[in-house]
């Protein structure tokens, strides 16, 4: 039910009075348990079940790399790379090697283990290291800064993804049958036009569909790649390091261009750590050892197989390890391959949007869930459309998977590289690792993913440029927000004045008292609620019960209901006047009425009739006053995106027929 986001504080409209402006909890508050029983991987079907789920959401990225990555590495600067043996062998090596020591030893044994109650995420590792950091602000703050820039690179990503996979599955048709090469566009537009219309349904219906279809899409990438590797058995000498040296000596600068392409094959592997929450880190690990590496490696082998048989088969190596007659079905195949891998991206930016809102970066978003058993399927529609807009754009523009291919890379190595230097600020804060183990993790993941980064740097004249304008543009939005909300926040406590002197005034003056409930959304219980003064000043009386609700983020992804409430009653118990503080993980939904209801149950001294209480919210204008405090353009955008913001009354759940929103001006 409930609020809140991973770390600084609660979304923040400001437009309307601070009723989602940051709290931190006090030091004295208490802290969740970790190992909430009701987190979403402590249910389901067991090891099994999980791990089949898994294969459906977390691999549908890397799963489908091989539908591109190979292809596009015989295509980069012209075709450098040559179909020759040291060629072929230093790359399959090259694949292997970034696989391997990326993903498999990176992610699937070291990051997962930093865990924010079972939540992995850059954002979710950014709050951990805030939290253990908090001590030091400039670090903490550090942390903060490369979430976000993780953030806004991930958003790129989940622009060119689904462009990217769907056009490369489409473009099977072209092997299939030349003739059909023209509607290869269009089919691609089409199927992604559906999927983002079909996002306000959720993907809870279909959800179970995905790990079946996955499997059997890993199954046939074993056997598309194992009868060519048969064929050609000293593919599997790729597999040594060696190879990679001697490419390297013999083509170093075509060895490093080639990186640029060949880290299309690791892509997917932030979602390793971003959905480990829906399934936790065991059903992963058993999906990607049993499964998902072994086929992947065995279709990279194949595929290399194929090109040292035949060197014109770096037009399209993918499809045409299958024969003839396959060629119809693996399309099929591919583009559910595909369409379910544009899933988790999209659904992906949905959840990096809700945790930016709750950071306090975002304006408040309208977020419909849309299951009723599992919070995080949820539906953003703003991000939804426009994510939609930015593909449609992308695929008119470079209309193959060949030329987006050119785009793609750098928010991955990007966010790759944050992620590590994330992991090694919580790795020397709470695990208190040595130096040598610092510098050797450093080296070893940061040095290659150093390199990948570099080698995508010469991608932007042709492409790249594209997500690092995005990741500007998304920087720009949040970090005004964020600097904005904070000018709106120190202004409004100037208005609304310590509560407590509040209170007691209320009291000196004898105010006249009303029947029924009213409640006040607040962030603190320091200063009174505009709202709360404007009632009192204009309509010179009070309710016999007034509630002022503060909703606090704690840094963790759930609070059970025993750890979640506090009631001040502000020094008189007697006065109807209280306090209610309510503490949420940032996967919690906010929802007051049903926090009303849960204070009915747990605390005896508020006897509340709900379904009768009003709610008072205190709307904030913003107007430019040529504060200074911010460049007149960012002031600009800032309004412009507080008009924009969703309004907490439905953010909170509140029953519309019951809630009063009054006005007050501030400018910046």
């Amino acid at each position: 039910m409930h609020t809140v986001r991973v770390t600084d504080a609660e979304p923040s409209a400001v437009a309307e009075a601070g009723a989602l402006e940051p709290v931190e909890p006090p030091p004295s508050a208490p802290r969740p348990a970790i190992g909430n029983p009701d987190h979403p991987a402590a249910h389901g079907g067991g090891l099994a079940g999980l791990a089949l789920g898994a294969l459906g959401i977390v691999f549908g990225d890397i799963g489908t790399s091989p539908l591109y990555a190979m292809q596009t590495v015989f295509s980069i600067d012209g075709g450098a790379v040559k179909p020759t043996p040291s060629d072929v062998y230093g790359i399959v090596s090259l694949i292997f090697w970034s696989v391997t020591i990326v993903v498999t030893i990176k992610y699937v044994s070291f990051i997962l283990r930093a865990d924010n109650d079972g939540e992995g995420g850059i954002m979710a590792l950014a709050a951990l290291v805030r939290e253990v950091t908090k001590t030091h602000p400039r670090r903490a703050a550090l942390a903060l800064l490369l979430g976000v820039l993780g953030a806004s690179l991930f958003y790129g990503d989940s622009l060119i993804t689904p462009a990217i996979s769907v056009l490369s599955a489409v473009e099977g048709l072209e092997v299939a049958e030349p003739g059909l090469a023209d509607l290869v566009l269009p089919i691609g537009i089409g199927i992604l036009a559906l999927l983002f219309v079909a996002q306000r349904f959720g993907t809870h219906r279909v959800g179970r569909l995905f790990g079946p279809i996955m499997v059997l899409w890993f199954v046939a990438l074993a056997v598309l790649g194992v009868p060519h590797v048969l064929t050609h058995p000293t593919v599997l000498g790729g597999l040594s390091p060696t190879y990679i040296v001697g490419f390297i000596v013999d083509h170093p600068f075509t060895a490093f261009i080639a990186m640029g392409a060949v880290v299309l094959s690791i892509t997917g592997a932030e979602a390793l750590y971003a959905d480990m929450g829906h399934f936790g880190k065991r059903p992963i690990r058993v999906s990607w050892f049993a499964i998902v590496w072994p086929a992947l490696i065995l279709n990279y082998l194949g595929q290399a197989a194929l090109i040292l048989e035949d060197p014109t088969a770096i037009d399209n190596p993918f499809y045409l390890l299958a024969p003839g007659w396959a060629r119809w079905p693996l399309v099929v195949l591919a583009t559910f391959a595909t369409v379910i891998a544009s899933q988790a991206v999209i659904s992906g930016a949905f959840s990096v949007s809700r945790q930016a809102v709750r950071l306090g970066y975002l304006p408040t978003l309208t977020v419909k869930h849309t299951s009723t058993r599992e919070s995080g399927q949820i539906y953003v529609p703003a991000v939804n459309w426009l994510l939609f807009a930015g593909v449609l754009v992308l695929m008119v523009t470079f209309q193959s998977s060949g030329k987006l291919a050119t785009a793609y890379g750098l928010a991955v190595t990007g966010t790759l590289i944050l992620t590590t230097t994330l992991f090694l600020m919580y790795a020397a804060t709470h695990w208190r690792w040595p130096v040598w183990q610092l510098v050797l993790t450093g080296v070893v993941f940061g040095g290659l993913e150093l390199l990948y980064f570099a080698a995508n740097v010469t991608k932007i004249p042709h492409g790249g440029w594209l997500p690092l304008l995005i990741a500007a543009i998304v920087v720009t939005v949040m970090t005004t927000w964020q600097r904005g909300r904070q000018i709106v926040t120190g202004r409004r406590i100037d208005l609304e004045g310590p509560l407590d002197d509040f209170v007691q005034k209320l009291h000196d003056d004898h105010v006249a008292r009303v029947p029924g409930i009213a409640v006040f959304p607040h962030p603190t219980n320091q200063t009174a609620p505009l709202a709360l003064r404007a009632n009192v000043e204009f309509n010179k009386v009070l309710h016999e019960q007034v509630i002022i609700v503060s909703v606090q983020s704690l840094n963790v992804p759930y609070v059970p209901l025993s750890e979640r409430l506090t009631v001040d009653d502000l020094g008189d118990s007697e006065d109807g006047i209280v306090h209610v503080t309510a503490r949420f993980g940032f996967q919690d939904a906010p929802d007051i009425p049903q926090l009303l209801r849960d204070c009915r149950s747990l605390a005896t001294e508020l006897d509340l009739d709900v379904d009768t209480a009003s709610y008072f919210l205190s709307r904030l204008t913003i107007e430019r006053g040529g504060s200074g405090e911010m460049a007149s353009w960012r002031t600009r955008l800032f309004i412009g995106l507080s008009h924009n913001a969703a309004t907490p009354a439905a953010f909170f759940k509140l029953p519309l027929e019951r809630t009063v929103v009054m006005g007050s001006r501030i400018e910046i």
